[in-house]
């Protein structure tokens, strides 16, 4: 990305920082293996495939969008993306683990059936879905997603498909637009906007009076989170005031679900979160959950992780 975008490398280090905490020093950790990058047909059509494809240049970074990028190892990102989000929907699938959070960029949602946008290349988690549908014989696969953007792309992807299930909470009015409640496919897409300025007590009135009951009632073989953090009152993309333990209800509300419905069976996916404290608390928040079906104590990343960042920044 170029100097100054939000969607930068700077995320993933300072999850890394998080990771290495000694909070989180027994959680089950392993690096991302590659996916073929073919499986991206999945989800996207040939037109699609190729315009990223004839963008990609041969060193630096070139523009697709004014928002959407691509530099030379692109692929090479998306590809661990998508491998490591396989690597967790196995794990989870051969009860190896419950569940799993995979912590990958370039983000996703946004990239529909035939276009790029909005910093997604590929549609990591609506291409994960359709594998693990045809790799393990799903009937039904849910995905629910929480970041502060609405997922068009992960929409239009699976917007007839009655056997895919999207539900989303999103501020609105917000990029990219869409995500109305009148956006409904073939009764299988959920859409609860949220206005500016939304907290969580009216956030989880959307979830139990919409989203939930839907996932309830489509009863999942498995469940995939758009888990994106920049629905945080910190963010500076957007004008919701969330805080991390919102991200901590959401994630419990969700897994009460799936232990009812799938044997537990959740997978989360990085999406968006741009301010540094804020992505690392929310995700704390959401991995204390989905691993001891609790938030714990609150963790205070301005405390623990500035001071090493900072280092490492003026190393």
């Amino acid at each position: 990305m170029p100097k100054g975008h939000p969607e930068s490398p700077d995320r993933l280090h300072y999850l890394d920082l998080l990771f290495n905490h000694a909070q989180f020093a027994g959680f089950d950790k392993s690096e991302a293996k590659y996916a073929d990058l073919g499986l991206v047909e999945l989800a996207h059509s040939q037109q699609h495939i190729q315009l990223v494809k004839s963008r990609r240049p041969v060193e630096s970074i070139a523009e697709i969008d004014g928002d959407t990028f691509i530099a030379a190892n692109s692929f090479e990102a998306v590809m661990s993306g998508m491998g490591g989000a396989m690597d967790a929907v196995e794990s989870v699938m051969l009860g190896h683990h419950q569940n799993g959070f995979c912590a990958i960029r370039p983000p996703g949602h946004h990239a529909e059936h035939d276009r790029p946008m909005g910093f997604c290349l590929f549609n990591t988690i609506a291409i994960t879905a359709l594998w693990a549908r045809e790799k393990y014989g799903l009937e039904r696969v849910a995905i629910v997603d929480f970041d502060v953007h609405h997922g068009n792309g992960t929409q239009d992807i699976f917007y007839n498909d009655r056997n895919m299930f999207y539900g989303s909470t999103h501020e609105m009015p917000l990029f990219p637009g869409t995500g109305q409640k009148r956006e409904t496919g073939a009764g299988n897409i959920y859409n609860a906007p949220l206005s500016q300025g939304t907290n969580g007590a009216t956030m989880r009135e959307a979830y139990n009076d919409r989203i939930l009951p839907a996932l309830d009632r489509f009863n999942p073989d498995l469940i995939l989170l758009s888990a994106g953090f920049d629905a945080d009152q910190r963010d500076p993309l957007a004008s919701l005031n969330w805080e991390p333990r919102d991200f901590a209800w959401v994630t419990g509300k969700i897994m009460d679900i799936a232990d009812k419905r799938c044997d537990n069976r959740i997978v989360s996916l990085l999406e968006g979160g741009y301010h540094l404290n804020a992505l690392a608390e929310g995700v704390a928040a959401h991995i204390n959950m989905l691993e001891h079906g609790e938030m714990g104590a609150p963790f205070d990343a301005a405390k623990e992780l500035e001071g090493i960042w900072r280092e490492r920044e003026n190393a």
